[in-house]
Order: structure tokens, then C-alpha cells, then sequence
């Protein structure tokens, strides 16, 4: 079983509430120590992140990362949207199924929910007799750029994002995808956020032009993950969307 390491304008931003994020026996850090937890990482450069292993999505505010991004961007294909017919969740394979071909973190035994709340988290806490569960952790959120504690009692209070909507993927072409892809996209740790549920809630699957994070700190950063899926799998965003992108990170 794998070790685990510690962790994590020119559109309208849509702010939101209040968000917060939410356990049982040793507390491990992601080094592989013990001891309490703390202030949380604010997470990695996705730039520096391709493969989506290292925790958290931290802020792009650099020009020169800015203008990378933008590159990045320009490389997205553009189509309309289809219809959402036929999409259903299940389409996509058991949620959080380890069982996943392909992906980072794949076949390691461990649920991907676990395994993305660990990669982001410090301070990891697991369920007695388990290297798995995760119960209890410091966390960064940057969504909403706060630093929480969490743990499984409110478990509803962090849920993990897919950066690229699973009904948004199928409207772009995921639902002519075999099912083993469509798993693959539901469990690449490359489109997986831990983030306020709220703000989960309230993003649905909509596209970077209909919905932002309320931290805008990370909203260049949030466009730049975005490309790295949508290239990755080939996916065409809207081009609404991918005008909304490129401003984001200055364009």
C-alpha cells in the first residue's frame, strides 16, 4: 500500500458565503511523522502539477506563469455544448472506485476520495485499523482560501470537486467515450479538488464563464487545471468558457 505524503477581471466572480470544511486516532503528517495539525499548505503551482499528484492548487500570480497559462489555454479546443441526454452519474463508474486503469493512485487500495483528501491534507488522521479512511485533517481550501479543520463527523462540509463536471464532460463528448475513460476522467486526480461543499453545491456542472471560486486568488490557477483536463482528454470546452480562461490568467 502506497505511502502517503502530507497535503494539499474579465468575467463575473461570483462570491459566496461563508465555507468551511469537515476523525479518529493517529494523526500522521504527509512526511511520514506524527504530531498535531497546523497551518495547511496552500497547495502547488498547478503549472508544477501536470499529473495532479501534489497537493492543493495554489495561487498563479507571476507574469511569466500568467503568460504560460495563457499558452496553455490557447491550445483548448472550442465546440458548443451537446446535449445532456442520457448523462447519468453512474455512467461514470462507482464513485471514488479504486478500481481505475490509467490514473495516478489507481489500483493502490485506497478509495480516490481518501486519496485526494490525503494529498491535500496535513495532519492526516486515519480510522483505527486503516492506512486508508482518512477521519480528520488541516486543510486549505482554495476555493475559498481558508484554512479548515475537518473531520469525518461533517463530512459533507468538504467534497471533492471535479475541476471539469462529469455532466459537463459528457455534454463534450465523454458520453461517446467507453466506460473504462469515463472512469478514468471521474477518478484522475488531475480534475480532483477537496473544497467547501457550498461551493461544490453551487457550481453544479457548470464552465469557468458561469461559475469561479470565490477566492480570486486562484481563479488563474482554477483556468490553467482546467486546460490540463481538457487537454488531456481531449475535451472541447465552450468558447465562453475558454474566452473566460484565457482572461482569467490576463488574456
Amino acid at each position: 500500500m502506497r505511502s502517503r505524503r502530507t497535503r494539499t477581471a474579465a468575467v463575473a466572480v461570483l462570491l459566496l458565503g461563508p465555507l468551511a470544511l469537515a476523525g479518529c486516532t493517529s494523526t500522521t503528517n504527509n512526511t511520514g511523522g506524527t504530531g498535531s495539525p497546523g497551518a495547511a499548505s496552500q497547495g502547488t503551482n498547478p503549472l508544477q502539477n501536470p499529473d495532479g499528484t501534489k497537493p492543493g492548487l495554489a495561487p498563479v500570480s507571476s507574469d511569466a506563469d500568467r503568460k504560460a497559462g495563457r499558452d496553455l489555454i490557447a491550445q483548448v479546443r472550442t465546440a458548443a455544448a451537446g446535449p445532456k441526454t442520457g448523462y447519468d452519474r453512474d455512467q461514470f463508474g462507482p464513485p471514488w472506485t479504486d478500481n481505475v486503469d490509467g490514473v495516478a493512485m489507481g489500483h493502490n487500495s485506497c478509495g480516490t476520495r481518501d486519496d485526494v483528501l490525503a494529498r491535500d491534507g496535513q495532519g492526516i488522521e486515519h480510522k483505527d485499523g486503516s492506512s486508508c479512511v482518512v477521519t480528520g485533517m488541516t486543510i486549505w481550501d482554495p476555493y475559498t482560501g481558508r484554512t479548515v479543520q475537518w473531520n469525518k463527523q461533517q463530512a459533507s462540509k468538504i467534497q471533492i470537486d471535479h475541476v471539469m463536471p462529469l455532466s459537463y464532460d459528457w455534454q463534450q463528448g465523454a458520453a461517446q467515450w467507453d466506460k473504462a475513460k469515463r472512469v478514468q476522467i471521474a477518478n484522475d486526480p488531475l480534475n480532483l479538488i477537496p473544497a467547501d461543499g457550498s461551493q461544490n453545491a453551487s457550481k453544479g456542472d457548470s464552465g469557468p464563464a458561469a461559475w469561479l471560486p470565490a477566492n480570486t486568488a486562484v481563479h488563474c490557477s482554477y483556468a490553467i487545471r482546467w486546460a490540463q483536463v481538457s487537454l488531456k482528454y481531449q475535451l472541447p470546452v465552450t468558447p465562453a468558457d475558454k474566452k473566460t480562461m484565457l482572461a482569467l490568467c490576463g488574456g
